[in-house]
């Protein structure tokens, strides 16, 4: 499980329906830098608000795992996120023109196939894994649910499923002992399925509007009412008899594996494990699990490694924060004696920026503006809030080196009280706007926690070459 961090060398997208909503969706994949994990971004909504694929962030697993962040919800993340762990992809963005990604042909082929063709890219940082020294468990005796994870050398999972009642759903087991080995062609073709009776529930809770036989598997687990059958064609847009064929699937669907149902409970468990926001090293051994079991087993690992996501000073350990002046060098362009930020003293990806820049003496334009009296132009505060602004948009970059912040406008800027050498410049930027490359900010430039200046800040990032 050691290793470098991954991401993926360029943009690709691919559009169809979600599986719940109906709604025509399209995902678009995006290189995302290291530390960031996998996000997704609703492009449809003002400001393009971002929810990270992480366990604090599921909303609802009733029919598949939502995520929620400031009443902003994605639905069904789980073949997306199956795909990138089952590719080792650490850091994503998930750019979505609705609330749902599409559902494609129900399985993560689709989605794993485009990553792979945008291709891997390694990134100098490594991987953070958690390492299972002690089994942690989830049951749930009532539906017979058994969930544990294993100290082990590598991550493996064993999965066991039985619907007693159906023959072509009984025991069906699975044993996956290496996702590089295995997922792209044992794990990720297999599609979603759901029973015959189900098919009316999830109508009757709105759930499913896109669903099809091109999509899902479906088991005939009984013989339905003619008012059921008049329903379910319309909603599979099916002529004729409402069957199954002689493997007792409707409309005789031919499976991709004989255990394909099983293999789509792995593809849904390596899914959900990834909001753990790390991969695992342990043996997760599973009977008859589902969404809702894998977030509990989830939120169970977070809980009894919590030490493992701290920092020494107790706070979550998730993504790097702080940045000193090496990293400020390797992401921005200035150098003495126009640099105007010091130190990176917090950072929210995608959303805003604290820094800090030391006042000094020493400074060349103190020699000649107010010399008897020296005062920090103005001028430079703003382009001090511009810096930090600009390392704000570039952290989600992942070749930062390679890309420039040009700014085109300020607005609204008001300077309220004078920067003398000796002072501590603390930079406030949050991003208000994002449209494709181009980002509308607000900065504020404090000393001793008051008020100095604010402005409203426009910039766009385009190629540092040509």
């Amino acid at each position: 499980m050691a290793g470098y961090q991954q991401t993926i060398k360029s943009e690709v997208s691919l559009t169809g329906v979600g599986l719940h909503t109906g709604l025509q969706s399209t995902a678009t994949f995006r290189p995302a830098g290291i530390d960031t994990g996998i996000r997704f971004i609703r492009a449809d909504l003002d400001g393009a608000p971002l929810i990270p694929a992480d366990i604090e962030h599921v909303a609802d697993i009733s029919r598949g795992t939502t995520l929620e962040l400031n009443d902003v919800r994605v639905h069904t993340v789980e073949h997306i996120l199956a795909a990138t762990a089952g590719l080792g992809i650490d850091n994503l963005e998930v750019v979505l023109s609705a609330k749902e990604p599409p559902v494609l042909d129900g399985s993560a082929l689709p989605f794993v196939e485009k990553l792979l063709q945008a291709g891997l890219e390694q990134q100098q940082a490594p991987r953070r894994t958690l390492v299972v020294d002690k089994t942690v468990s989830f049951a749930d005796p009532a539906n017979g649910i058994d969930l544990h994870v294993l100290p082990a050398d590598d991550f493996s999972i064993t999965f066991m499923m039985d619907y007693g009642h159906l023959n072509q759903l009984a025991t069906q087991f699975m044993s996956v002992y290496s996702l590089h080995e295995d997922f792209v062609e044992r794990i990720a073709p297999a599609r979603t399925f759901c029973l015959l009776s189900e098919v009316l529930e999830l109508a009757d809770m709105g759930l499913a509007k896109g669903g099809s036989l091109e999509n899902a598997v479906v088991f005939v687990d009984r013989t339905p009412s003619e008012a059921e059958v008049a329903r379910i064609r319309e909603i599979y847009n099916i002529n004729g008899a409402v069957e199954g064929g002689e493997n007792g699937i409707l409309k005789g669907q031919v499976l991709r594996f004989e255990n394909e149902a099983v293999r789509h409970k792995v593809l849904d468990l390596i899914g959900d494990l990834a909001l753990l926001g790390r991969p695992i090293q342990g043996h997760v051994v599973a009977t008859r699990s589902g969404h809702r079991s894998n977030v509990e087993l989830v939120r169970k690992l977070r809980k009894a490694y919590a030490s493992r996501f701290q920092s020494s000073n107790g706070q979550p350990q998730a993504l790097k924060t702080t940045f000193d002046i090496k990293d400020i060098l390797d992401a921005l362009p200035h150098r003495y004696p126009f640099l105007m930020v010091d130190r990176i003293l917090d950072v929210e990806p995608g959303k805003k920026v604290r820094a800090l820049k030391n006042v000094s003496m020493n400074e060349p334009h103190f020699q000649g503006h107010f010399p008897g009296q020296p005062v920090m132009p103005g001028v430079l505060i703003l382009e001090a809030m511009a810096q930090a602004g600009g390392f704000l948009m570039l952290n989600s970059e992942v070749n930062p080196a390679t890309k420039l912040v040009y700014f085109s406008a300020i607005d609204k800027a008001r300077f309220r009280r004078p920067v003398v050498p000796g002072d501590h410049l603390i930079l406030e930027v949050e991003l208000l706007r994002v449209r494709l490359n181009t980002c509308r900010m607000a900065g504020r430039a404090y000393v001793d926690g008051e008020l100095a200046a604010e402005a409203e800040l426009m910039a766009t990032i385009v190629d540092r070459e040509g």
